[in-house]
């Protein structure tokens, strides 16, 4: 038996949450992780529409009671769930609690498609199958029972389990499995039940709680048994050795595309494969790769342009993410602008980003107002919480190094007009507070940022002053220039996210500890630098993507494909943990 990943244990234990996580865990998710429920979604409480009138449902529409007559079997009524069960569960499961069995316990449990009539048990029609409690008969698209376990009654926790790869049903009692009780289901059936006599009283749990049977060695059974079925799946060779052959190269290209030089010269020594790499386009690439995962963006930015001219020119989305993200490092001190303290011989990434001297001016240089204006809050360029995606950007702004306009509110040093505009787009002169109070104010909030974070084990900009007016002034920039992208070639969603993100962390005296302090994780770094790498590869005539990655791709379809055509087998072909195992 082949043991289980942890990410599949978590799966049969869904009690279990992330300790770095407040929110309580959906436990539907970890139990069904293959459903997409923005396209088939779980079943998660009975339907308020899809009821026979005598059944009132009450708690969050968990709890079903009988409210009818109870005279006859005409009287029966039954309700099931908003949504059917998604073939991608692969094992589906849900249990219902006997609060009171009412007069005479006739209750039924189980499944039926739509449209079955809901003024009957379950199992008493076609496509309905049924474990009824007065007589412990499972009741199979017919009014007539077969002996299948015992009778239910109130204080029982009654489950109905629905095997999905073999289309098979089958009940529990108190935590004990009573076998299979139907065979050759169809698919999309609703989990239902059906009261008849008065009194009658069900909850039903259909995996907000902990289950009372133990269903993880079922799981964990059915996942092995698929994993097999895939690993042993004959493979016709019509030459020898061609399908060692192919995936061998496979896993060799995997490797030179990810700039692991070493692995593949001694994988392909050790697989007899002639290695015709350029070696110094990968060494080309390792060092780009390498500069993005130690967060040093800025010098990345700067050896691409150097490496391959041109290519982020024509790749403006691609240099503004790379921007986006050494903002972030900037916040988390580790880029290289931060690390040395702004070293006016490193090269930003803006180009007129510069290095700020204290003025002997009571007043202020026009940087240092401006940064000050920015930690007050006066900028415009957020409007409740949000980057505004229609502020007007004047023509007459200073135009930055590059071409970039700079937004910084000063036109041409002059402090009389900071070219700032209201919501409702009218100009407004910003008066200039020359006192000295003022300016030994305004100038102190920088002094205060870094003196207040200097208590937290990690400071904002490693906690130097300099750095902060630094990724202050990047940030400005970098919003003008999200804005010349925004006007050159329309809005873009991803873009403006990946902006607010970024911006976002500044609103928090901790960002590591934040909502957004995500982004500050190194393993956020490995999205843009996949981004990276590819284009420079495309860029020297090579594929954007190994050929392993687009076979998982085109396996992860596959399963998709799967799922839409009901085949509960999709549910554990977990594509990822079969690559790794």
């Amino acid at each position: 038996m082949m043991a289980a990943t942890s990410d599949e244990r978590s799966v049969m234990e869904p009690g279990k949450t992330n300790s770095g996580q407040s929110q309580p865990i959906d436990r539907l998710k970890l139990l069904y992780p293959m459903v997409d429920e923005e396209k088939t979604p779980l079943p998660r409480s009975w339907s308020t529409k899809d009821k026979y009138s005598y059944i009132g449902l009450s708690q969050n529409n968990l709890r079903v009671h009988y409210k009818g007559y109870g005279k006859t079997h005409k009287d029966a009524a039954s309700v099931r769930t908003t949504y059917p069960i998604p073939a991608a569960c692969g094992l589906y499961y849900f249990e219902v609690k006997i609060v009171s069995k009412g007069r005479d316990g006739y209750m039924g449990i189980g499944l039926s498609a739509s449209g079955v009539n809901v003024n009957r048990l379950p199992g008493w029609d076609k496509h309905s199958y049924g474990y009824h409690g007065d007589d412990g008969h499972s009741f199979c698209s017919s009014g007539t029972g077969q002996p299948y376990g015992p009778t239910f009654t109130t204080g029982d926790v009654i489950g109905c389990g629905v095997n999905l790869v073999d289309n098979t049903a089958f009940y529990t009692k108190n935590g004990h499995h009573l076998g299979i009780a139907f065979t050759d289901l169809p698919p999309n059936l609703f989990p239902t039940v059906g009261l008849q006599t008065p009194g009658e009283v069900v909850d039903a749990n259909f995996g907000q709680l902990p289950f009372v049977f133990d269903i993880g060695d079922m799981i964990n059974e059915l996942r092995v048994r698929t994993r097999l079925q895939i690993i042993n799946y004959p493979m016709p060779d019509h030459g020898q050795g061609q399908w060692q052959t192919t995936l061998h190269r496979m896993v060799c290209t995997y490797l030179v595309h990810h700039g692991y030089l070493d692995s593949a010269e001694a994988f392909a020594s050790s697989t007899g494969q002639v290695f015709e790499e350029d070696y110094t386009s990968i060494k080309n690439r390792q060092r780009v790769i390498k500069l993005i995962q130690s967060g040093r963006i800025g010098e990345a930015i700067d050896v691409t342009n150097r490496l391959y001219p041109g290519l982020l020119d024509r790749d403006p989305n691609l240099l503004f993410a790379l921007k986006c993200r050494q903002f972030v490092e900037m916040v988390n001190g580790n880029d290289s602008d931060v690390c040395q303290n702004g070293n006016p011989n490193q090269t930003s990434v803006i180009q007129s980003t510069k290095a700020y001297v204290k003025s002997a001016n009571p007043t202020g240089t026009v940087e240092e107002m401006n940064i000050n204006n920015t930690i007050n809050g006066t900028s415009p360029q957020f409007v409740n919480g949000q980057i505004e995606d229609d502020v007007d950007m004047e023509e007459s702004s200073v135009t930055g190094v590059n071409g970039i306009k700079n937004s910084n509110g000063y036109q041409n040093g002059n402090l009389d007009s900071n070219g700032y505009k209201c919501q409702n787009g009218e100009d407004v002169d910003m008066e200039i507070d020359n006192s000295a109070n003022q300016s030994q104010q305004q100038s102190s909030n920088i002094a205060d940022t870094v003196t207040c974070s200097k208590s937290n084990k990690k400071q904002l900009c490693g906690g130097n002053k300099q750095a902060i007016e630094k990724m202050l002034e990047f940030g400005k920039q970098l919003y003008t220039q999200s804005v010349n992208l925004r006007q050159q070639f329309g809005k873009n969603e991803s873009n403006k996210k990946m902006l607010q993100d970024a911006f976002s962390l500044l609103a928090y005296s901790n960002p590591w500890n934040s909502p957004v302090g995500w982004q500050l994780n190194p393993q956020e770094r490995e999205t843009v630098c996949a981004r990276l790498n590819s284009a420079i590869l495309e860029s020297i005539n090579l594929s954007r993507h190994p050929p392993l990655e687009v076979a998982a791709s085109h396996a992860r379809e596959l399963v998709r494909v799967m799922s839409m055509n009901g085949l509960g087998a999709c549910g554990f072909a977990f594509v990822d943990n079969i690559i790794q195992y």
